[in-house]
């Protein structure tokens, strides 16, 4: 009834405007005020803001569940699947939750790195709950024009519930990745009120989540800045649980490597559980993209199987880049070499077999790499490991100038890192100035104390490296002219 009113009196309205239009009376004025009012009443609706796009997605995002993604499907992260799985049994057993009065999971956080699979969770709680899902990011709801995050979270929570009803589902959940642009603190945005009243809605309609509501709503964000979030949303009654989703450790990188190479052909020297040790800190996505680029490696050669060398190369290329087109001077090609050769003796002289190769060949923003093999998942180190690697960052630069007479820019990298791992060793308290605090200490201090620990090293590194000219001379002559040493083979020279 309501609607037949509003029509008629725009009706009734247009029929005057004519009307006076052609008694002669002037109604530029009056289109005027009626465009003005159109375009303000678009603004507050959020129609001009784009409103249209989010009933676009949010008809499409109904049916993304369909890929059926499943926990099976997912590696690496069992300590986080048993817990979302725990955190879930709340959705499906819904009657025995009524029973023992427990109040129903409103929202839960998945929290890690970027690439680590808490997309692929959040989907996989969708399949296992037997959910309508709708995906979004925390980016979609805000807009330079006030009302319309507010408007866009309402959408979607209506969105969710209607989806779920006709689907025939019992439940729904809302997948926001990034939640921190819509989650943050409030008041950061002192000019722009915008986030702030986009939170406000985001929390009411959360709290509006009650036991007997049927369809059930569970949202779950995804963060890589949880420190960034607002605390009125992490509180319980919110998002009740946090799921940390960290990188996962060697037998999980194999468990990712085996899923993402069951449609691959892998040649019989491929040995994923090596690779798997070779990749310390890489992601699920980072595991995936080396299979993907593997199998381009087997595809450019010609090959039918992926070769264990298809797997080193892509292995480079994930970490450190494309190879590049710019070819260096040949005198630069020899101080890259003694450079690299600096960090693999170096190595070698601290841990035997620890380098895994050594090249010239231009990647990314690096000139050469040497590459060692972890010695299994450290997740805490101690004073010689670290002055270890100090000296193993600062075999290259000792090394040019013991061969060539002067250092280059090309260590800057190396001090850096040197710097990096003296300063932990100091705020450690495994330094000389004894159990310090980075609020307490002067800086001046912290700056001997580390020239003091880089030093002690460099002194170390020029006795490691004073007696091997001859072997420094013949693998600079190899690797100049192969542009790249396996470690066996580093090794088979350095015996020689």
């Amino acid at each position: 009834m309501a609607l037949y009113w509003k029509e008629a009196a725009i009706g009734a309205g247009l029929a005057l405007t004519i009307a006076l239009g052609l008694w002669g009376v002037d109604i530029t004025p009056i289109a005027a005020l009626a465009g003005l009012a159109i375009l303000l009443r678009m603004m507050f609706t959020g129609r001009l803001a784009g409103n249209s796009k989010l009933e676009t997605f949010a008809l499409d995002a109904t049916s993304s569940v369909k890929s059926m993604i499943t926990f099976d499907d997912i590696g690496g992260q069992e300590a986080a699947k048993r817990e979302l799985l725990e955190a879930l049994e709340f959705v499906n057993n819904k009657a025995k939750c009524v029973q023992l009065g427990i109040r129903p999971l409103k929202g839960i956080l998945l929290v890690g790195p970027p690439g680590t699979g808490k997309t692929l969770l959040a989907k996989a709680a969708a399949s296992h709950t037997d959910s309508a899902f709708l995906a979004t990011s925390g980016s979609s709801f805000i807009e330079m024009y006030a009302g319309v995050g507010a408007q866009r979270v309402r959408k979607i929570f209506a969105t969710g519930r209607q989806a779920a009803v006709s689907q025939g589902k019992e439940s729904a959940i809302i997948f926001i990745d990034e939640i921190e642009v819509v989650g943050g603190k409030r008041g950061r945005h002192s000019s722009h009120l915008e986030y702030d009243q986009t939170l406000n809605q985001l929390l009411v309609e959360m709290d509006g989540i009650s036991v007997g509501e049927d369809p059930r709503v569970l949202v779950i964000g995804a963060t890589n800045r949880p420190d960034l979030l607002d605390q009125a949303l992490t509180r319980p009654g919110r998002f009740d649980r946090t799921v940390q989703v960290d990188l996962p450790d060697k037998a999980g990188r194999l468990h990712i490597l085996r899923i993402h190479s069951k449609n691959k052909p892998l040649a019989s020297n491929v040995d994923l559980e090596k690779v798997a040790g070779e990749t310390f800190g890489f992601s699920g996505a980072h595991l995936e993209s080396l299979m993907n680029e593997a199998a381009i490696q087997a595809l450019r050669h010609g090959s039918l199987e992926i070769r264990e060398e298809d797997i080193r190369e892509a292995l480079e290329k994930v970490m450190l880049g494309e190879r590049l087109d710019r070819k260096p001077r040949e005198e630069e090609r020899r101080r890259v070499a003694y450079h690299e050769i600096g960090h693999a003796l170096v190595s070698e002289s601290i841990r035997s077999g620890s380098v895994s190769s050594l090249t010239v060949t231009p990647r990314g923003q690096a000139l050469g790499y040497t590459r060692q093999s972890p010695d299994g998942d450290r997740y805490l180190y101690s004073k010689e490991q670290l002055l270890d690697q100090i000296a193993i960052s600062l075999g290259g630069a000792v090394l040019e100038e013991m061969v060539l007479g002067s250092r280059s820019t090309g260590s800057r990298g190396d001090f850096d890192q040197a710097v990096e791992l003296a300063e932990q060793m100091i705020f450690s308290g495994m330094s000389g100035l004894g159990i310090v605090s980075k609020q307490h200490i002067k800086s001046q201090d912290v700056h001997e104390e580390v020239q003091n620990i880089i030093r002690e090293q460099e002194e170390r590194v020029q006795d490691l490296l004073g007696d091997c000219e001859k072997t420094v001379r013949l693998l600079a002559e190899e690797l100049l002219e192969q542009e790249k040493l396996s470690g066996t083979r580093l090794r088979e020279l350095m015996a020689s």
